[in-house]
C-alpha cells in the first residue's frame, strides 16, 4: 500500500433525506454544493416524493436513492449510513432539506470532525441560548426537552437537543449499530445504541430555524400526546433490547415516565 493511500484525505458524504421538498430542494442543494468539502459528494435519499422533487434532483450533480413509496425518516437515515459504509467514507453529515439547517454550517461539522475526539457530532439548537433564532412550536420544544432529559438521566448524556437531524457521524463507529426503526422515532433507537456501543458524543451549536410551524408528521403523530408516547415506547423497547450492554442506571425507576405501549 502506498504512502499516498495511507495518508489520503478524509472523505465526507453529505446525506439529505427528502420528501416532497419541491419548494426548497433547489436552493438547499445549490448552497450545500457550495459549502460541502471537495469533491462535494452529496447523496439525496428521496423518500417516495410525489411532487416535482425527483425531476428537480436530476438537475444537480448528486447521487440519489429513491424509495418507491414513503418509508420514513429513519429508513432514509439507514440508507445514508449504508451508502457511506459501502462507498468507504470516513464521515457522513446528515441534514434536512426544508431550509431549517443552514448549509453554511457544514464546514463547522467538518472542522469538529478533524478534532478526532468524537464519533457523533450532534447539532444543537439549544446549546447556545444567546444566539438569535426562531421560537419552535411549543409542543415540539416540550417533547424534545422531556425526551432529552430522560436520555440524559438514563444514559449519562449531557445532551441539550435529542432531535436535531443536523449531525456528523464517524462511519466506522456506525458499523457497531443495528438500526431498524424507520419512522420519526429513529433518534430514540440511535441514542440508546450509541450509548451501548460507547460512542463518543459532542454537541455543537446550530441556528434554531422554523420555517413551517404547521409541518405535519403524518397521521396520528400530529397529536403531541400520541407522538410523545410513541417516542417513549420505542425508547423503552430499545432499553430492554440493549439492557445487557447498558449501565444499570439506564433502567433507573426515577427516570421513568408514564408510557402505554401495545
Amino acid at each position: 500500500m502506498s504512502l499516498a493511500h495511507t495518508q489520503r484525505s478524509t472523505r465526507t458524504l453529505i446525506a439529505i433525506p427528502v420528501y416532497n421538498e419541491q419548494k426548497h430542494v433547489q436552493q438547499v442543494l445549490e448552497r450545500v454544493l457550495e459549502h460541502a468539502p471537495p469533491p462535494r459528494q452529496v447523496l439525496v435519499i428521496d423518500d417516495g416524493s410525489t411532487d416535482a422533487t425527483p425531476t428537480l434532483l436530476a438537475h444537480f450533480p448528486v447521487e440519489v436513492v429513491r424509495h418507491s413509496t414513503n418509508r420514513g425518516y429513519g429508513r432514509s437515515m439507514q440508507d445514508a449510513f449504508r451508502w457511506a459504509a459501502v462507498d468507504d467514507f470516513d464521515w457522513v453529515i446528515t441534514m434536512d432539506c426544508d431550509e431549517q439547517h443552514e448549509p453554511a454550517a457544514i464546514p463547522r461539522f467538518v472542522e469538529a470532525a478533524t478534532a478526532n475526539d468524537a464519533d457523533v457530532i450532534s447539532g444543537s439548537r439549544y446549546l447556545d441560548l444567546s444566539a438569535n433564532g426562531d421560537n419552535p412550536p411549543q409542543d415540539r420544544r416540550a417533547i424534545n426537552a422531556e425526551i432529552t432529559a430522560e436520555l440524559n438521566c438514563r444514559l449519562n448524556y449531557n445532551l441539550t437537543d435529542a432531535f436535531c437531524g443536523f449531525k456528523a457521524y464517524r462511519v466506522e463507529a456506525l458499523k457497531k449499530l443495528k438500526l431498524d426503526v424507520d419512522g420519526y422515532a429513529f433518534p430514540m433507537q440511535f441514542w440508546i445504541q450509541a450509548a451501548a456501543a460507547n460512542l463518543r458524543v459532542r454537541e455543537i451549536p446550530v441556528k434554531l430555524i422554523y420555517n413551517d410551524l404547521k409541518r405535519s408528521f403524518g397521521g396520528p403523530l400530529d397529536d403531541p400526546s400520541v407522538r410523545l408516547n410513541h417516542y417513549r415506547c420505542v425508547l423503552h423497547r430499545e432499553l430492554r433490547r440493549m439492557a445487557d450492554r447498558l449501565p444499570k442506571r439506564a433502567i433507573r425507576e426515577d427516570c421513568d415516565r408514564k408510557v402505554a405501549c401495545d
